[in-house]
């Protein structure tokens, strides 16, 4: 007799392809793993930030939701995005094996944070982020952004492809020059256009005044990407010179080759608690081990474990910048933990190796010893900052890694 599982996810792409990893690794011959496509508060609220959103787990309660109420067996989650304090009547049934945890700085032509020119426009969605960006290069300008992978990548790309394109039509003849109307000069938005896209890697050379193309505006249009045909399309609110996004969004969503990336520095950019890495919820004893026995990656719970006993114990949640990064190295767990500012300017940061035999209650003495050197107090401050002083929750929420998309590992 074949068993049936199903198994709770968003409808997003990233959400589907996270759970179709765990129902590919669940599934037997004697097992099917069939997908539920659930809508989420989170995704309700389309223009609400996502640290706000994790305030109330937008993107984890309505999938938990379904499993209390017998419509699903499972729910798979971005770890990153389940509260600390979970329900008494769900459990972890499993952790599967960690993504890449880290993030990458995505810029159109590959520069790395110390190429970008001050003042500069890096998109994010996440508190942790900002505040790292701001300690790194305060000299550059931080603009949250929202939306899918995909989303967030296509609005990087659009002002520069779409100026390439009016250049390119400009010098087939197949549009005219604009006129600048507020000086009375007859400049071109073209040339400054132009100047603007810095060809973004995907035309031919140029000559001074009078472009001239090898290729015609269809062949070159033809040699784009489908996501750059997407931004093509896409109007945007706020030109990104670059945007820092989580490893494992972008390699889940099957995007890490079309976008050039830099990996930013772990040590300095500490990932949230939990990025990269998925949790399996269940309500039922027996479905809970089988799923544990098939799936569960002890090490990544380890590291899972220990990242969000010191988030848990410093009560930050998704309302301060916390980066937690656990690595299991034999006997210990490598643990980094840097909590900072809002505007990146202060900080109380430490690495410290943790007996993996106790490593919970050793994550729980590292965060006590963190607060008291002034972590609960910048944690504090950024709690009034962001939500006027509320209990917030106890969530991450820290945007898809992820993140990610939000909600995921954006």
């Amino acid at each position: 007799m074949t068993e049936t599982f199903t198994l709770a996810t968003r409808g997003s792409d990233l959400a589907l392809r996270q759970a179709a990893t765990v129902r590919d690794a669940l599934a037997t011959r004697r097992r099917e793993v069939e997908i539920r496509r659930v809508e989420t508060r989170g995704d309700e609220i389309p223009d609400e930030l996502i640290h706000r959103l994790g305030r109330t787990g937008a993107f984890v309660r309505t999938l938990d939701e379904e499993v209390l109420a017998g419509d699903a067996d499972l729910a798979v989650h971005s770890m990153k995005d389940v509260p600390t304090e979970g329900g008494d009547d769900l459990v972890a049934a499993a952790v599967p094996e960690r993504a890449s945890a880290g993030d990458v700085l995505v810029h159109p032509e590959g520069e790395s944070l110390s190429d970008l020119p001050p003042g500069a426009v890096v998109g994010t969605g996440s508190l942790r982020r900002a505040a790292q960006l701001h300690a790194a290069r305060p000299d550059l300008v931080v603009e949250p952004i929202r939306g899918n992978v995909d989303t967030r990548i296509e609005k990087l790309l659009a002002p520069g492809l779409q100026a390439e394109h009016e250049r390119r039509l400009i010098a087939a003849g197949e549009a005219p020059e604009r006129v600048a109307a507020d000086d009375g000069n007859d400049a071109t938005d073209g040339a400054a256009a132009g100047n603007a896209a810095d060809d973004g890697g995907h035309g031919d050379t140029a000559d001074g005044d009078g472009e001239t193309f090898e290729r015609s505006v269809a062949e070159w249009f033809d040699s784009l990407s489908e996501l750059e045909r997407a931004a093509m399309e896409r109007a945007v609110d706020v030109e990104y010179d670059t945007l820092v996004l989580a490893e494992a969004g972008l390699r889940r969503s099957n995007l890490y080759d079309d976008a050039r990336t830099t990996r930013l520095p772990r040590e300095e950019f500490v990932p949230a608690a939990g990025q990269g890495a998925l949790a399996v919820t269940a309500s039922d004893p027996d479905v809970a081990e089988t799923v544990r026995e098939a799936v569960d990656h002890p090490r990544t719970r380890v590291a899972a474990t220990v990242e969000r006993t010191v988030l848990a114990d410093l009560n930050g949640g998704c309302i301060a910048p916390i980066g937690v990064s656990a690595i299991v190295r034999g006997e210990h767990v490598h643990t980094r933990v840097r909590v900072l500012s809002t505007d990146g300017t202060e900080e109380v940061s430490d690495a410290r190796d943790l007996p993996i035999r106790s490593h919970a209650t050793a994550a729980e003495s590292f965060a006590a010893d963190l607060a008291d050197r002034g972590a609960a107090a910048l944690i504090a401050e950024a709690r009034a900052e962001v939500d006027g002083g509320g209990d917030g929750g106890r969530g991450n929420g820290d945007g898809t890694d992820a993140d990610a998309e939000a909600g995921t590992d954006v």
